[in-house]
């Protein structure tokens, strides 16, 4: 697991993120489903405590209390992390069967336990060990979804129709030639938000400081900074805290927080 945060004194440390995300094999498996990042981190930390508790055999026995509505929460997390790291089929399926009808909060950590017993089922197929990637916004295939805020030159007006189209065209026409793909844009007082996926490799500091260069030839509308994260979708006023935050420090045009890589 690695968290970035770029500043102007953290330019080394992304560099070597990026030569982390390079090297990776062509072999790995993302999580697709969006997931709240204290979540995941929980999923692990309990994960060791229960694991060390060595009640497989007693779990997996037990699996059909999955589908009980009269057992708790804790005690079905407990039976999803134990057979969740057995090279069995048939724990796989249970745990494929109870994701489809999990519903609350226990349904991510299900997502959770489904995707670790499938890299465990295939690594053991094809006799080689799989990366997995988990990012709070999932992704699809060799993609992770991104979510970005472009911070408008004047923070008290919303862009106007002209500059709200040139933005979005600008964000599509560079998505396109990234192999990347637009989900979704908002409009709001100070920023633009966008959600859009990208290839694991991109180089997304160019990719969205392109964007913002070719808008302000058109009238200089978009700060040169921005946010990209692919931890969750923030809401307003997290936004607004973190540009408060940050409106006395030197920081870099790009952050990025909170990826993860499991093995």
């Amino acid at each position: 697991m690695f968290e970035l945060l770029i500043a102007m004194e953290e330019k080394q440390f992304y560099q070597n993120i990026r030569k982390v995300l390079d090297d990776l094999p062509d072999n790995f498996s993302i999580l697709e489903e969006q997931i709240d990042i204290e979540v995941q981190m929980k999923y692990f930390e309990l994960a060791q405590k229960v694991r060390s508790k060595n009640l497989l055999s007693e779990c997996f026995k037990n699996r059909e209390q999955l589908f009980l509505p009269e057992v708790s929460s804790d005690r079905k997390i407990e039976i999803l992390l134990s057979i969740a790291i057995m090279d069995n089929v048939k724990a796989f399926r249970t745990i494929e069967k109870f994701v489809g009808l999990a519903e609350g909060d226990i349904k991510q950590w299900a997502v959770l336990a489904f995707q670790e017993s499938r890299m465990l089922i295939q690594s053991s197929l094809l006799d080689e060990q799989l990366v997995f990637i988990s990012t709070g916004l999932g992704g699809k295939g060799q993609k992770l979804r991104y979510y970005v805020v472009f911070i408008n030159r004047n923070r008290e007006t919303i862009l106007n129709a002209t500059q709200q189209k040139l933005l979005k065209n600008e964000v599509i026409f560079e998505l396109n030639n990234n192999d990347g793909e637009f989900e979704s844009m908002d409009f709001s007082d100070g920023f633009s938000t966008v959600l859009a996926m990208l290839p694991l490799q991109s180089d997304l500091k160019n990719i969205f400081r392109n964007i913002i260069d070719e808008c302000n030839q058109y009238g200089d509308f978009l700060d040169d900074d921005m946010i990209v994260t692919n931890v969750k979708i923030m809401s307003r006023n997290e936004i607004l805290e973190m540009l408060k935050h940050n409106s006395n420090q030197e920081f870099d045009e790009f952050e990025e927080n909170d990826e993860q890589e499991e093995e």
